[in-house]
């Protein structure tokens, strides 16, 4: 597994523009704002482009590749959603790592992050208050993902979407909800919150 994966703490900056279609993130360490991974979608087709500027957004299917310094770490894919969303996570070598399955009448919304055998490893809940995402399961959780940090200068945000992802000390590295947990993080951004 890369080192970047092992890290605990992430800060995910959303590229900005008007006539944006690709959504595309940079992944940094907060502490020296260098630029750690990155998310792009490299294959966009020509109908997906369009239907990304209609309400439909929401609903276009999606390929985001993060990667470091050139090398593929996850894939992350999803087909045209109607209703709830079912997305799947590949490693570096295209193999299946895991889903999130998203879970119907969720106020905040919430997904169930799976393993490649469709096993429970946590869920993924947002709250109705505000932008605020927990990893957990048994009442022990993973990860949170918000959009407050005290660590980050305000120059650091802009109106577009940024997040900072906080694994806990407890998930040791190599764990392989690590992929799952940051893979996640566009997830949360291109189904819950592109609207």
């Amino acid at each position: 597994m890369n080192q970047n994966l092992n890290r605990n703490l992430f800060f995910v900056k959303e590229h900005t523009g008007i006539f944006k279609s690709a959504n595309n993130f940079d992944i940094h360490d907060p502490e020296t704002r260098e630029i750690i991974m990155e998310c792009r979608e490299p294959n966009l087709g020509f109908f997906t482009k369009m239907f990304r500027f209609t309400k439909y957004k929401t609903n276009t299917p999606f390929e985001v590749v993060i990667s470091a310094n050139g090398s593929k770490l996850t894939t992350i894919k999803r087909g045209v959603s109607i209703f709830l969303s079912t997305v799947q996570v590949f490693d570096e070598n295209d193999v299946l790592i895991g889903k999130f399955k998203q879970k119907f009448f969720s106020i905040g919304g919430k997904f169930d992050v799976l393993d490649a055998n469709e096993q429970v490893m946590c869920s993924l809940k947002g709250t109705w208050t505000g932008w605020e995402f927990s990893f957990a399961k048994d009442n022990v959780e993973f990860a949170k993902v918000t959009k407050k940090w005290a660590g980050i200068g305000k120059e650091f945000f802009t109106t577009a979407d940024n997040y900072v992802l906080s694994i806990n000390d407890s998930v040791p590295a190599n764990h392989p909800i690590r992929p799952l947990i940051i893979a996640a993080v566009m997830c949360i951004d291109m189904v819950l919150k592109e609207r």
